[in-house]
C-alpha cells in the first residue's frame, strides 16, 4: 500500500492528467460526491481516517459477527440507482438491496404496539388497532406527507441553496405548508391518541432531529416509506459503502485509508489542496469535505477567516442528540423471540420528557426509548449458525451542554439500565450474550471528528436547514465544497447522498478547470 507521502507522487507521476478533486471522508456523502465528480471527468482523490468506506456506515466485525455501526435502511433506492448510473454501472449488479414486509414495529410500554408497512389497508387496520377514530386522521396525514414530500425532498433538497435568493423564493411555500410548526404538532392536529402522534412524529430522530422543535416539513418520511419502501442491504450498510468504492476505483479514483486530513490548504482564499497530519501535502483542483461541518469550520479552516460558521457561531448552535449504541451477539438464539423482528422501536413512559431531557435539558434520564436492530433476521451472515447480531440504541445527551455527561463514570449504570428494559422484551437474551461492543458520545466525537459527539451533526431545524445550514459551496474558499450530514440537505442515507447530487450542480465540468 502506498504511503500518505506518496500519494502526491503518485498523482504527479503517473500521466492522469484529470483535474484532482480530493474529498476529505469516505462517508457516504463522499464516496458519492468522489462518483459524481468521477463521472464529471475530474480524478478523485478519498481520504479518510478510518480503514474501511462508509464513514458511520462501517461495520465492525468481532468473534464472527458483524455489527453495522451507522444506518440499517434504505428508504430511497432510487437515488443510489441514479448515483449507479451516473457511472454507467448497475447498482443492483453490485448490491443485494432487499425490501421488508414488515418495516419496523413501534412498541407501547402499555403493551400494544404498531406495525408499519407498505400496504396502506394493513396501515388503517394497525391505526383502528389503537384508535379506530384517527383512521380518517391517518389518510389526512398521508396526504400532508405527500404534499411535503414532493416540496421538501424532491424540490430543496435536490438543488442549491447556497444563495439568499433561493430561500426567499420558497419562503410562501414554507408559510403554506405551516414550516414554523413542529413535526409533532402536524401529527397532533390528525391523530388523537397519543401513541399515534409518537408514531408519525419521531422519525426526526433518526436524522438527528427533535420532533417537538424541527419543521413539520418532515412529515414527508411517511409518504417517502410508502412511496419506496424499506430496504436493507444484504452484508449491510458496509457492503453498499464497500460498491461505492468499488465504483470509484473503477473510475480510475484513488481512495486511502488510515489517512488523516490535518487541514485545507488556502492561497489567496483558493482551495488548493490539504495537509495531511504526518505534514505531508497534496496538490488538487478542488476540494469536498465530507468532515463533519463543524469540524471543517472549525478544525480544517482553523487558519482561514470564516464568514458565516465562525467558532462563536457553532458554539451558539443547536447540535442533534448524540447516541448510546450496544452491539452484542446472542448464541444459539435465531429461533428465539419470534415476535422480534428486523427493526423494533420500544418506547420509554415519555415521549415528550424524555426527548426534552435529551435535547434541552443535557440531562442522561433513568428511562429510555430503544432502536432495536436484528438484522440476522434477514441477513444469516452477520452472526454464526444459529446466533444472533443485534444492536440496541438509546438517544442521549451531546457533549456539548452545560453540565455534559461523564461517560467513564455513567456508562455502566446505564447499561446495566438498558438490559433491563431489553429484558421485558426479548426475555433472558442477556444470559445468551457471548459478544459486545459499546459505542458512547465520546466515541462518536473521537472516531468521527463529530462536535461534541453529536450523531447526526447540526440538528435540523427550521432556522438550521436549506440556506441556513452550512452551504454546499464554501462562502470564502473559492474550489471548496461541503457535503455530508452537516450540510444541505441534512443528515440521513437520503440526505448525504443527495448532497452529493447537489454538489454535481455547482462544480464545473473537468475539461473547464485546469488540472
Amino acid at each position: 500500500m502506498l504511503t500518505r507521502t506518496d500519494i502526491a507522487t503518485l498523482i504527479a507521476e503517473d500521466g492522469d492528467t484529470r483535474p484532482v478533486a480530493i474529498i476529505i471522508g469516505a462517508g457516504f456523502g463522499g464516496l458519492a460526491s468522489a462518483i459524481r465528480l468521477g463521472a464529471k471527468g475530474y480524478r478523485c482523490v478519498v481520504l479518510d481516517k478510518l480503514d474501511s468506506p462508509g464513514g458511520r456506515g462501517t461495520a465492525h466485525h468481532q468473534g464472527g459477527y458483524r455489527f453495522d455501526l451507522g444506518p440499517t435502511i434504505v428508504t430511497v433506492p432510487q437515488a443510489f440507482e441514479e448515483l449507479w448510473r451516473a457511472a454507467g454501472r448497475d447498482f443492483h449488479a453490485d448490491v443485494d438491496l432487499r425490501h421488508l414486509k414488515d418495516y419496523y414495529t413501534i412498541r407501547f410500554p402499555d403493551g400494544s404496539d404498531f406495525t408499519v408497512t407498505g400496504d396502506q389497508d394493513q396501515m388503517r387496520a394497525e391505526v383502528a388497532k389503537l384508535s379506530p377514530g384517527d383512521v380518517a386522521g391517518y389518510d389526512k396525514f398521508m396526504a400532508d406527507s405527500e404534499k411535503r414530500y414532493w416540496f421538501g425532498f424532491e424540490n430543496l433538497g435536490r438543488r442549491p441553496m447556497h444563495q439568499l435568493w433561493e430561500l426567499i423564493k420558497v419562503l410562501p411555500t414554507f408559510a403554506w405548508f405551516r414550516a414554523d410548526t413542529s413535526i409533532y404538532q402536524r401529527a397532533a392536529k390528525r391523530f388523537k391518541d397519543e401513541r399515534l402522534r409518537m408514531a408519525f412524529s419521531f422519525h426526526p430522530l433518526f436524522i438527528g432531529g427533535d420532533p417537538f422543535n424541527v419543521t413539520s416539513i418532515y412529515a414527508l418520511v411517511s409518504y417517502l416509506e410508502k412511496a419506496f419502501g424499506v430496504h436493507y442491504a444484504m452484508g449491510g450498510a458496509a457492503a453498499i459503502a464497500q460498491g461505492m468504492a468499488d465504483v470509484i476505483e473503477g473510475q480510475g479514483g484513488l481512495i486511502r485509508y488510515k489517512t488523516d486530513v490535518d487541514q485545507i490548504i488556502v492561497e489567496n482564499d483558493t482551495a488548493t489542496g490539504v495537509k495531511l497530519s504526518d505534514s505531508s501535502s497534496i496538490p488538487a483542483a478542488i476540494v469536498v469535505s465530507n468532515a463533519d461541518a463543524g469540524f471543517t469550520h472549525s478544525h480544517l479552516l482553523r487558519n482561514h477567516h470564516k464568514k458565516r460558521w465562525t467558532d462563536a457561531k457553532l458554539k451558539r448552535a443547536r447540535w442533534s442528540m448524540s447516541l448510546y449504541v450496544w452491539y452484542f451477539g446472542t448464541k444459539g438464539t435465531a429461533d428465539m423471540w419470534p415476535d422480534i423482528g428486523h427493526h423494533t422501536i420500544i418506547n420509554g413512559p415519555r415521549y415528550e420528557g424524555l426527548v426534552k431531557d435529551i435535547f434541552i435539558n443535557g440531562k442522561l434520564a433513568d428511562d429510555m426509548s430503544i432502536y432495536l436492530h436484528r438484522p440476522s433476521q434477514t441477513d444469516p451472515s452477520c452472526a454464526p449458525d444459529g446466533c444472533d447480531a443485534w444492536y440496541a440504541l438509546s438517544p442521549v445527551p451531546h457533549l456539548g451542554h452545560d453540565s455534559p455527561v461523564d461517560w467513564a463514570a455513567e456508562a455502566p449504570a446505564y447499561h446495566a439500565k438498558m438490559i433491563a428494559a431489553l429484558e421485558e422484551h426479548i426475555p433472558g437474551f442477556a444470559n445468551q450474550v457471548e459478544q459486545s461492543h459499546v459505542m458512547t458520545p465520546e466515541d462518536f466525537r473521537d472516531r468521527y471528528h463529530s462536535p461534541y459527539g453529536a450523531g447526526f451533526s447540526i440538528e435540523p431545524r427550521i432556522l438550521q436547514s436549506a440556506w441556513f445550514r452550512p452551504h454546499n459551496v464554501n462562502e470564502t474558499v473559492k474550489n471548496l465544497y461541503q457535503v455530508g450530514a452537516g450540510s444541505h440537505p441534512g443528515a440521513g442515507l437520503p440526505g448525504v447522498v443527495s448532497s452529493a447530487e447537489v454538489l454535481d450542480k455547482l462544480v464545473p465540468e473537468a475539461a473547464h478547470v485546469r488540472p
